[in-house]
């Protein structure tokens, strides 16, 4: 549908994921509505049929996440039942990337900073035919250590949280880890792993993945894969630029309110100045692994413990 006479000034589309969330989605497409895309894909969830009132918020967030008052190319895909997080995005991933050859993608919960949308479209176009590049993140995860001189530097690690990419990324897509025994039994692990520690771990979670034998439905972890396997870097800005709002509830994966990933602080990027190479940053690879993946992962399992430990007090007191 197109409506109004107003000026649209993004020309890369954009694509919305939403769910049941009418509160965080709308401030989210608050900000879509400030970049005024020309192109607006909006994916959405079913209600699942176990959830008092859940029918009406999904009505409720898709009526937010509509509301277009610019001249727009508006298109919807909406689930009549739940699919859950995994198949829902990435059926929908692969309905948006038929129709166009880049988009720029963001969760409901995910609020970026308005330079998150120029930053997306001036390096969609500049590394279109780079196939050494795989994606665009506005995520930092590096706690004010600034890793290049630059704009932004180049990462073996995908983040999921507000991020852009290309039809021919999409096309190596492995949802199923179809490719993953090959790729462990050949050592691929050993050209992406800094470490005997990171290649256990990915290892053991990739394994779980292809077995189905876990209980996170997720399809960051594919598409993180699908990069390795096709030897493809994530490009991370200098600077945070999205912040999730969603952790105060409500989320699927985003659950702990106390978590140190919650309510990041965005910046604005500026005008962009470029590496004049393209080699990962080892050393924020190494961060990232060490700060966020492992060290996380064992804090939250101690976490899961104490509760366990004190509700099973509390039981027995009692």
């Amino acid at each position: 549908m197109r409506i109004t006479d107003c000026q649209s000034s993004l020309d890369t589309p954009v694509a919305m994921f939403i769910f049941n969330r009418p509160e965080v989605t709308s401030r989210v497409f608050a900000e879509i509505r400030r970049a005024r895309p020309r192109q607006l894909f909006i994916i959405g969830d079913g209600a699942r049929c176990d959830r008092a009132g859940e029918q009406e918020q999904v009505a409720l967030t898709r009526e937010a996440a509509t509301r277009v008052d610019w001249t727009c190319d508006v298109k919807t895909l909406f689930a009549d039942q739940n699919m859950g997080c995994k198949p829902r995005v990435s059926s929908g991933l692969r309905w948006v990337f038929e129709q166009v050859e880049d988009a720029i993608i963001l969760e409901d919960d995910c609020l970026p900073h308005p330079s998150f949308f120029s930053y997306c479209q001036q390096l969609l176009d500049r590394y279109r035919d780079d196939e050494r590049v795989g994606a665009i993140s506005g995520n930092n995860f590096q706690n004010g250590i600034s890793r290049t001189p630059h704009s932004y530097y180049f990462s073996k690690y995908f983040h999921c949280w507000g991020w852009a990419s290309w039809r021919r990324t999409w096309e190596n897509f492995d949802l199923n880890f179809r490719t993953w025994p090959a790729f462990r039994d050949q050592a691929g692990l050993s050209t992406v792993a800094d470490s005997a520690t990171e290649s256990w771990y990915w290892t053991r979670l990739f394994n779980q993945q292809h077995a189905g034998s876990t209980t996170v439905s997720s399809w960051a972890y594919p598409w993180l894969y699908s990069a390795w396997a096709q030897n493809a870097l994530t490009i991370l800005p200098d600077v945070n630029l999205i912040s999730n709002i969603g952790f105060s509830g409500g989320g699927t994966h985003c659950t702990d309110s106390d978590s140190k990933f919650a309510n990041l602080a965005v910046h604005d990027i500026g005008p962009l100045d470029h590496p004049e190479t393209v080699f990962r940053s080892v050393e924020a690879d190494k961060y990232t692994f060490g700060r966020n993946y492992y060290r996380d992962s064992i804090s939250r399992r101690a976490r899961r413990m104490c509760r366990q430990m004190f509700s099973g007090a509390g039981t027995a007191a009692a």
